[in-house]
């Protein structure tokens, strides 16, 4: 029943975008009635892909191809709904300057050709930056670190669709290229049922660091069976930081990894974050580096915590849906000194969630070299 009120409601507010589109940009582009059609009749195709995706999107025998040709949509949609806001407004911006009759026409001739060519370039690019995963080389200074590790931090892979398990055995690959200390994931590696994911899952396996790799749960995972997914993970090799720490690296030399359960615990009502618990039995005289999911929960931190490593907001993963993350989450890519004695960095996400596309905002894997101040 939740879920068929949250389908209702996304399908119109895609219908409500739709109709914007056709009415606000379409119907007016000095085009002939038989291209504006045309450009209706993609709307409907496009919309048609949307409802395909909202209702396949966690199928797992979904055919890549067919999964591609659904999840596009949705990118293509805000990308047109951001031409369509900003063709508006200049469409205003040009009837209200003073200027004669053929210098307006001209303007508006060129703004409806250069809107549809930003529609259809923006896709474009965001389709091709959405292939590549760029490695961020992060330095991090941490007082009383007495050396320096190297820590790859990936996040928000979101397995499943076109995540498979080429994808992660690639990712594998490039990982172990970094010859990390450690392997940190800080949560959405998972976005279908586990029974699914345990074939890419297992080539994290094959991770080579010198003190283990570990995970903390992102929203995501609380969607796919949370505790079973903790389960597979410890089991795979991959240690769940469940609201504890551990000791990483020489003795007295190496510094307190901390994880909490995400967020989304509070209004699942189960596998809460607790930040009193996780940094309980922390060695006092090091450094101590946290991983919580969402950036938000740096509120919850007072003390005790140099670094804190988080992902969720994909950068935005295209650009202008930036400034709605922005709205929930106080900070949404890279490092940022959140108080005098606290760094945060988030990384962009090393896969993508819904559309194969991203723009102003490239997948990463970061690796955070941290060194004495």
């Amino acid at each position: 029943m939740r879920f068929m009120i949250f389908m209702s409601l996304f399908l119109i507010v895609f219908i409500l975008i739709n109709l914007y589109i056709s009415k606000r940009l379409i119907g007016k582009l000095h085009f002939s009635q038989k291209t504006k059609r045309y450009f209706n009749i993609f709307l409907i195709v496009n919309f048609i892909g949307i409802v395909g995706y909202l209702f396949a999107r966690y199928s797992d025998a979904l055919p890549s191809t067919l999964y591609l040709l659904f999840s596009l949509p949705i990118g293509v949609l805000f990308l047109l709904f951001c031409v369509a806001i900003f063709y508006d407004l200049s469409h205003l911006f040009i009837n209200k300057i003073p200027m004669e009759k053929n210098r307006r026409e001209f303007f508006k001739k060129t703004l409806d050709f250069g809107s549809v060519a930003l529609g259809v370039g923006l896709s474009a690019k965001a389709m091709h930056e959405a292939r590549y995963t760029v490695t961020e080389e992060v330095t991090v200074h941490l007082k009383n670190l007495q050396q320096s590790y190297s820590i790859v931090q990936l996040s928000d892979v979101h397995i499943g669709g076109l995540i498979d398990t080429k994808f992660i055995a690639d990712l594998v690959e490039k990982v172990n290229k970094l010859q990390p200390d450690i392997v940190v994931i800080t949560g959405d590696l998972i976005d279908i049922p586990i029974q699914s994911a345990i074939e890419p899952l297992s080539k994290l396996q094959n991770l080579q660091t010198k003190y283990g790799s570990y995970f903390v749960v992102g929203n995501h995972e609380y969607f796919h069976g949370v505790e079973e997914i903790i389960y597979t993970m410890n089991k795979l090799g991959i240690k769940v930081l469940e609201n504890e720490s551990v000791y990483v690296g020489e003795k007295n030399k190496g510094f307190n990894l901390a994880g909490v359960y995400d967020h989304f615990g509070y209004r699942v009502d189960k596998l809460k974050p607790d930040i009193v618990q996780a940094l309980k039995n922390t060695d006092q005289n090091s450094p101590t580096i946290l991983l919580a999911h969402q950036p938000r929960f740096i509120y919850e931190v007072n003390k005790g915590v140099d670094l804190m490593l988080s992902g969720h907001t994909h950068g935005g993963q295209l650009y202008p849906f930036r400034a709605l993350v922005k709205i929930v989450q106080p900070y949404i890519s890279g490092l940022y000194q959140h108080d005098q004695n606290t760094q945060v960095y988030v990384n962009r996400g090393t896969g993508f969630w819904g559309p194969p596309m991203r723009l102003g905002s490239p997948s990463e894997i970061t690796n955070i070299n941290i060194k004495s101040v």
